[in-house]
């Protein structure tokens, strides 16, 4: 699904590009225009001969352009590690983590809660049982928290994309779990500060006001250049995944001067050691 999903907006944005209607490249594949909006949406499987076909009507011909694409089509079938999940995963957040683990950078930034590649498992535990109030069988809230640990392993993998998290101080004032485990949680995060591949700010309250009006969000990068920047919006039923470029730009505007806002890497450490000898 979300090789799919990388693919088809890699493949719109070369159609716009040279001009041709979605009829065109149906009928160069022999399909229909409805079946190149599935495609392009990553709602239906794509054949890499299709995508050869396509490809090549859209003007890509040099083969160091054409075989990560191609690439893509040949690996869209193959489910991630995060389908054995399926139980405990909506379809939207599915999406998500297998665009998470295939990023090369994630950027982020979180306002209620820690980010999910951060928590400790009992932090971890208050906000699943928190957000649903209970409701949830002890063996579900054990299948979620196992599938955050889970994803944290990317931190560590050999191909560890780069996570920068701009966490809002009210995120760290709302004691998840209690004293306790917020405690755990702060010295979590000071470990996870000194990861080479994790820059961790936090933006103070005695900052005032700042640019992030619209609420959290995450910025996804690929390494292969082919690939379409994305922007995921979490909602409460669901998600958006926003890949043009007009729109990456603005989110990256927007963290780059929460970057600017916030503390500093060091100054970041400093106020999570305090808040950890208040605690």
């Amino acid at each position: 699904m979300v090789r799919r999903i990388l693919l088809g907006s890699q493949l719109r944005r070369l159609r716009e590009a040279c001009g041709v209607t979605r009829e065109e490249a149906g009928y160069s594949i022999r399909a229909s225009e409805s079946k190149i909006s599935r495609m392009e949406l990553g709602r239906v499987s794509v054949k890499p001969r299709d995508v050869a076909d396509l490809l090549t009507l859209y003007g890509v011909t040099d083969e160091a352009e054409r075989e990560p694409l191609l690439g893509l089509a040949r690996s869209s079938g193959q489910a991630g590690w995060w389908h054995s999940y399926n139980d405990v995963l909506p379809s939207w957040f599915q999406t998500y983590i297998g665009l998470e683990a295939a990023a090369e950078r994630i950027a982020t930034y979180e306002l209620q809660f820690v980010h999910g590649l951060l928590q400790t498992e009992a932090y971890a535990h208050a906000v699943v049982v928190g957000g649903h109030k209970g409701r949830l069988p002890r063996s579900e809230v054990d299948r979620r928290i196992a599938l955050r640990l889970a994803r944290q392993k990317l931190l560590v993998s050999e191909s560890a994309p780069h996570l920068h998290c701009v966490l809002d101080e009210s995120a760290l004032r709302r004691h998840h779990g209690g004293r306790e485990v917020m405690a755990e949680q702060l010295d979590a995060l000071l470990d996870f500060a000194d990861y080479p591949n994790v820059t961790l700010q936090v933006v103070p309250f005695a900052q005032g006001g700042h640019v992030a009006e619209s609420g959290a969000f995450t910025l996804l990068r690929f390494a292969e250049r082919e690939l379409s920047d994305l922007v995921y919006l979490e909602q409460l039923t669901g998600a958006l995944y926003l890949d043009k470029r007009e729109e990456v730009a603005a989110y990256q505007v927007v963290l780059d001067r929460l970057a600017e806002f916030a503390l500093s890497p060091e100054g970041t450490r400093d106020l999570l050691a305090g808040m950890r000898r208040e605690i």
